[in-house]
């Protein structure tokens, strides 16, 4: 898709939750499709450009995606981070998505970086990514990166 004249697709945190991921959890059409749907465990961050929709660039340095959650292992609640040259290790705790007319969580905010090898001998590189979910177990089966 072409990129349009004068468009900037620059979500604040709060339209990427209450709008976007929740529209895709409730499986609604967005009318315009911006954000693509990745397998990012296939993927290393430097192929992550070439992913992106051109619409929802904002620049060299952001892209937006749908990830559909995986986890670790068949029983458990630990997401799958792990990628073809390394993984991604979140960072601190979740943060709340805050819809600031009502004051209530939305959604949850975390930080994650990206390393080079096998957990826990990893390189940190620069690569740095923030996952957003929905709080709702019911509706967490996306995130938006």
């Amino acid at each position: 898709m072409e990129k349009l004249p004068g468009f900037r697709f620059s979500p604040t945190e709060y339209e990427l939750v209450g709008y976007y991921l929740r529209k895709l959890a409730e499986e609604k059409e967005l009318g315009v499709e911006l954000i693509a749907v990745i397998d990012l465990v296939k993927h290393d961050p430097w192929e992550l450009p070439g992913l992106a929709i051109s619409l929802a660039h904002m620049g060299d340095t952001e892209w937006y995606f749908f990830v559909p959650r995986q986890h670790k292992y068949p029983n458990g609640s630990r997401p799958n981070r792990v990628t073809p040259s390394g993984y991604w290790k979140a960072t601190g705790t979740d943060k709340p998505v805050m819809d600031k007319e009502n004051n209530t969580s939305i959604g949850l905010r975390k930080t994650l970086v990206f390393y080079k090898g096998k957990a826990p001998k990893g390189e940190k590189t620069p690569w740095i990514m923030s996952e957003y979910r929905l709080p709702d177990e019911q509706n967490a089966q996306f995130k938006v990166l």
